[in-house]
């Protein structure tokens, strides 16, 4: 079964990203994995407080994530994965990407701000060409209905 890998994070354009990757996994028999990547702490010499906070953000990542499942399972029949790395966007994209053969597509959300649709758009773009896999960009103002008409 291909899958659809769609980032978690934080940004608005990220809901856009996983409609459109149940949606298209729906229509296609697919699967859908939801990446969160936890970005490396920068005060290591503080293990516990560090792990306090590592904790912390994997229980934030599992609720939020638990909204977008529950969507999927009940409005698309899709059932997501949920997989957490910890570092570097990019390098743990493109470890994922590598760690499964079944991921086929990648979905980010493109932010609608003026500085440019993201810092992970525009470092993942620069990469495409050496991607073993191709990249979908969701604009982020797209509204449901467009998304669902075009999946």
């Amino acid at each position: 079964m291909r899958k659809f890998l769609v980032v978690l994070d934080d940004s608005r354009e990220c809901l856009n990203a996983m409609r459109f990757a149940a949606l298209r996994a729906a229509h296609t028999g697919g699967g859908v994995q939801v990446l969160s990547i936890i970005p490396p702490e920068e005060f290591q010499h503080w293990m516990g407080v560090a792990d306090l906070m590592r904790a912390e953000a994997r229980e934030r990542i599992e609720a939020h994530f638990e909204v977008f499942a529950q969507w999927m399972r009940d409005k698309q029949g899709v059932n997501p994965e949920l997989i957490i790395r910890e570092g570097d966007a990019v390098t743990e994209i493109l470890a994922q990407v590598n760690a499964d053969p079944a991921v086929g597509i990648l979905v980010l959300g493109a932010g609608t701000e003026k500085s440019g649709p993201g810092p992970l758009v525009t470092a993942m773009t620069r990469s495409s060409g050496s991607l073993p896999i191709p990249i979908t960009i969701v604009p982020g103002d797209m509204s449901k209905e467009r998304l669902e008409s075009i999946t």
